[in-house]
């Protein structure tokens, strides 16, 4: 497949598919090549206003596109397999952002050789900063993998990983938001209880997440030696660390990725 603007159908277009077509849109992605598919009236009409594109039954969508994304939850993919696969022929590239499906799911239910990448991307896209990750199936060349690049630049950066990694990736990046989310509530919930107004707290974390990331991302040091400096003997930060570890906070985000890895090979394992 040539490098350049196609025709992207994405079937299913909920928060995430509907996030891939805004930074396709903000990339210069032309809207005549971009189609959505919805299940309800009012969703198709919400994206038509919204983005100018076509919304169209999954059928005709499929027929118009030369890739197809399939942004559906991973307990509804097979019921859409089994309705659309016979009409997903095999010149066309599928690129799956269902979590936790193998491009064998894929595979096994398309025509023989189908082209099928597999992406798993996270929230950040809706402000242009996500992280996603990029695998080949058993028939997708490095110019798939360059095409699933073009589309989902525009929604932050983009790495390439081996198939076999994608579970912890979904597990350390998909679900990595939720986590900083919920480390900033219980930051919020203690500045309250020190006694800063809720809104103060909430601005002084946000800040400071935002400062750290930035510092981690473009300094190019390790997070311990940025952690060292802040550090002081005998100060208030080395305290604080000491109850972390007291509490085996390291060892608990360690198990809850463990966990959330473990999970995603059961929504494999349930559906394949």
């Amino acid at each position: 497949m040539a490098r350049g603007v196609h025709t992207v159908a994405v079937i299913g277009a909920g928060k995430m598919g509907e996030t891939m077509l805004s930074g396709l849109l903000r990339a210069g992605w032309p809207a005549s090549e971009l189609i959505a598919t919805a299940r309800r009236d009012e969703r198709a009409g919400q994206l038509r206003e919204r983005y100018g594109i076509r919304v169209l039954p999954n059928v005709e969508a499929l027929a118009a596109a030369e890739v197809v994304v399939i942004a559906v939850k991973p307990q509804d993919a097979p019921a859409l397999l089994e309705e659309l696969a016979a009409k997903i022929p095999a010149d066309k590239v599928v690129i799956s952002m269902c979590a936790g499906l193998p491009t064998a799911f894929f595979e096994k239910r398309l025509a023989p050789e189908t082209p099928v990448v597999r992406v798993m991307s996270n929230t950040p896209a809706l402000v242009d900063e996500a992280m996603t990750a990029i695998s080949a199936g058993s028939h997708a060349t490095g110019e798939h993998l360059t095409l699933a690049e073009e589309m989902f630049t525009p929604l932050g950066r983009t790495i390439r990983v081996p198939e076999s990694q994608q579970d912890a990736v979904t597990a350390l990046s998909g679900s990595g938001p939720a986590y900083f989310y919920y480390l900033v509530e219980a930051m919020t919930d203690a500045g309250i209880l020190l006694g800063l107004p809720r809104q103060v707290a909430h601005d002084l974390i946000v800040q400071a997440a935002i400062g750290s990331a930035v510092m981690l991302r473009d300094s190019g040091e390790h997070p311990v030696t940025l952690r060292e400096a802040v550090t002081s003997p005998a100060g208030t930060t080395i305290n604080a660390v000491v109850e972390l570890e007291r509490h085996r906070v390291r060892a608990a985000l360690i198990d809850a990725l463990a966990a959330a890895r473990d999970r995603a090979r059961e929504i494999a394992a349930e559906y394949t």
